[in-house]
């Protein structure tokens, strides 16, 4: 796929020896920001936000400054977070990186897969880093997971089941617009369907349906997206957008032939895992997860990426962050498919291995041991 054309980098900044001495921008004042900017702040870095609403009271809170535009932002950053709506992810990531300016940008890195893989073009133009904002390959308790059936745990994983859901986003009425977010299974559900390809592996077929209801006068929608991978095993996703009392829930259940892990955030605990030999009584293994906020946790792996290069990391440098910009337009192509199915009604094929090929990634073997934090590089 075509790239749009950017125009020449500016000079860069020189880069920084620690993630915080970076120069951030954050483009963006919303719900997501909020969680990004005390990341940001923690490790140390000057701070630096601009929006077209909200962007006083967000640095206020957060001790920093404000840019009266996305040029003066990029005048005195090394790096753009960018926590604008899906549909802005394109241009506003386009302009940064044409600046000379590595990208974190929230998922889904765009709001389709070919303008994702323009984002991906642009950046190896520019040559800088970029990546996209799945922050369940950070929360701890996924990234267990994700371990023990790399460790083999569970042995040879069969059926994974992963739920989301919570309230109708309706503090912003572009959520509810499909050709700007992609609704329920491309705002919401793309974390999980993320996640299943990083624990299970590539992708060959997808087949989704979705309901839309409104009960008074409020917007419902409840999706369900099976994908088929490669190595055999089946994956249910179910997404709900739902009643405004609705609590926000995660859960999953990953079984092989040697045993299951479970994880309900409405439980207690951390994972819970059937997987012999166990007690009397049952015991958690792993332990229940505690500690940092996963977007400190994440935000720091991508800052000490950013700041060991003032271009791309090369392919073997093991301060890649665990999730790829590759990784990121893969991810939006899955939910894209679970959308096609929808309107079709049918399957719909895939090759996620060979399309990871073509955007210059590694495909994710479903058997290997060494990928436990690690994704397909960019």
């Amino acid at each position: 796929m075509s790239a749009r054309p950017v125009t020449p980098a500016r000079s860069a900044p020189p880069a920084s020896s620690a993630p915080s001495a970076l120069k951030v921008g954050l483009v963006g004042a919303g719900g997501i920001a909020k969680a990004h900017a005390p990341a940001w702040r923690a490790l140390g870095v000057d701070l630096v936000v601009h929006s077209h609403d909200g962007a006083a009271d967000l640095a206020v809170a957060h001790g920093a400054r404000v840019a009266g535009s996305l040029e003066e932002l990029l005048d005195v950053v090394d790096v753009v977070d960018v926590v604008t709506p899906t549909s802005t992810h394109l241009d506003v990531a386009t302009a940064a990186l044409a600046g000379g300016r590595h990208v974190l940008c929230e998922k889904p890195i765009a709001r389709t897969g070919a303008e994702g893989a323009a984002l991906l073009d642009a950046a190896r133009a520019a040559d800088r880093q970029l990546y996209p904002g799945h922050v369940v390959r950070f929360f701890p308790e996924y990234a267990l997971m994700r371990a023990a059936v790399r460790a083999g745990d569970v042995g040879t994983p069969a059926v994974l089941r992963f739920a989301r859901g919570g309230m109708f986003p309706t503090w912003s009425p572009w959520f509810a617009d499909d050709g700007q977010s992609g609704g329920v299974v491309m705002d919401l559900m793309i974390h999980d369907l993320d996640i299943a390809r990083w624990v299970a592996g590539e992708v060959t077929a997808v087949h989704a349906t979705r309901r839309d209801v409104e009960d008074g006068g409020l917007p419902h929608t409840l999706a369900h997206v099976v994908l088929t991978h490669a190595g055999g095993a089946i994956t249910h996703v179910r997404g709900l957008w739902g009643a405004p009392h609705t609590t926000f829930r995660t859960s999953f259940h990953v079984a092989g032939d040697d045993g299951v892990l479970r994880f309900d955030s409405a439980g207690a605990g951390g994972v819970r895992t059937d997987l012999p030999p166990v007690p009397a009584g049952g015991q958690d293994r792993p332990a229940p997860a505690a500690g940092e906020s996963p977007y400190l946790t994440e935000i720091r792996e991508f800052a000490t990426a950013f700041a060991a290069s003032p271009g791309a990391l090369a392919p073997d440098d093991p301060r890649h962050p665990r999730v790829s910009a590759v990784d990121g337009v893969v991810a939006v192509e899955i939910a894209e498919a679970a959308l096609a199915s929808i309107a079709s009604g049918a399957p719909v094929a895939l090759d996620t291995a060979a399309r990871v090929r073509e955007l210059g990634g590694a495909p994710l073997d479903a058997d290997a041991a060494d990928l436990a934090t690690t994704g397909s590089r960019a």
